[in-house]
């Protein structure tokens, strides 16, 4: 019942290097699903697509008129999109509501603490 209240579980080590790599390779979409004040504060992933977890009810359906060009193209081309956030939390529901928007390959990284352990380097 209140499972939206548990954090996500770690993504393993493996889907953070495939996912490291992947967007590297220009082949996954990876999104930084935090608040436009954290991302300030503490960088994002290199190569990171931002779309805050508020911005994703517009942004990620695509029926609306403002939904995102990336992840237009990454619905169209079937890409894996990885979100990620502070804890795993957020991103976790913003992969469930992209689920519901019909994108088929979709994960959840964790916190943005994961991909640092994992060797992704920060831009600021």
């Amino acid at each position: 019942m209140f499972a939206f209240l548990k954090p996500a579980a770690a993504a393993s080590q493996g889907d953070l290097t495939t996912a490291i790599a992947l967007a590297a390779e220009g082949k996954a979409l990876v999104i930084d699903v935090r608040e436009g004040d954290e991302l300030r504060a503490t960088g994002r992933a290199k190569g990171a697509h931002h779309v805050a977890l508020s911005q994703m009810p517009r942004a990620g359906d695509p029926s609306s008129g403002h939904f995102d060009k990336r992840l237009a193209a990454a619905r169209k081309s079937g890409e894996p999109v990885y979100l990620y956030c502070a804890s795993g939390a957020r991103s976790g529901r913003a992969a469930d509501m992209l689920r519901g928007f019909g994108f088929a390959d979709v994960r959840n990284l964790g916190g943005f603490g994961n991909l640092q352990a994992a060797g992704c380097k920060v831009q600021r």
